[in-house]
């Protein structure tokens, strides 16, 4: 079972994590496919566990996924997916079998691509929304530039970010502003 299930998981994971943000007037599928999306994906782990009455995929101890540019590394992955209606046809029945719900990383979580870094102690992407939750310290960095605060979300749609504070932690951000003119500079 869980060797026919490794294709699908991989082609799932990755797919969900590396979409990038949208750029106005364009595909999304073909922006994806420009920025790496057809490259090799590789899900490396100590051990992967597959529950079909949870519908869950665990791969757990020392989790690297990779593709081109983009890396997720934490100390445990899940991948839920979406119930599967009692009935065929049923009304809010998924839409396919292996639609992904959720995935949620846990543990010493990194997503790395290029300078850009993303650190906490987990991280949750909804599939529906297109939204990315870390939590758990999070630290947004770009370079140089670092921003912190209780909980960042990243909207992939909307191609934003939204940084927050609590009563206990506010939002603090480090910006270099000659970096910001260096970089676009050499755009």
């Amino acid at each position: 079972m869980k060797r026919t299930l490794m294709p699908i998981v991989v082609i799932f994971l990755l797919g969900a994590f590396s979409l990038p943000q949208p750029l106005q007037g364009q595909d999304r599928r073909a922006q994806w496919l420009k920025e790496g999306g057809n490259r090799p994906i590789e899900i490396v782990s100590d051990r992967l566990d597959a529950y079909r009455e949870k519908d869950l995929v665990e791969f757990s101890g020392n989790v690297v996924a990779t593709q081109g540019d983009r890396v997720i590394r934490s100390d445990s992955l899940m991948l839920y997916f979406k119930k599967k209606a009692e009935k065929p046809g049923a009304p809010g029945a998924a839409a396919n079998a292996g639609d992904i719900d959720r995935i949620v990383s846990k543990g010493n979580v990194r997503i790395t691509e290029k300078d850009r870094i993303v650190t906490g102690d987990q991280a949750v992407f909804y599939s529906d929304e297109q939204r990315i939750v870390v939590t758990g310290n999070p630290v947004m960095r770009e370079g140089s530039n670092v921003v912190t605060g209780d909980r960042v979300v990243v909207l992939l749609n909307e191609n934003r970010g939204v940084v927050e504070g609590s009563s206990g932690k506010r939002v603090t951000a480090t910006i270099y502003p000659d970096e910001s003119n260096e970089k676009k500079k050499k755009e």
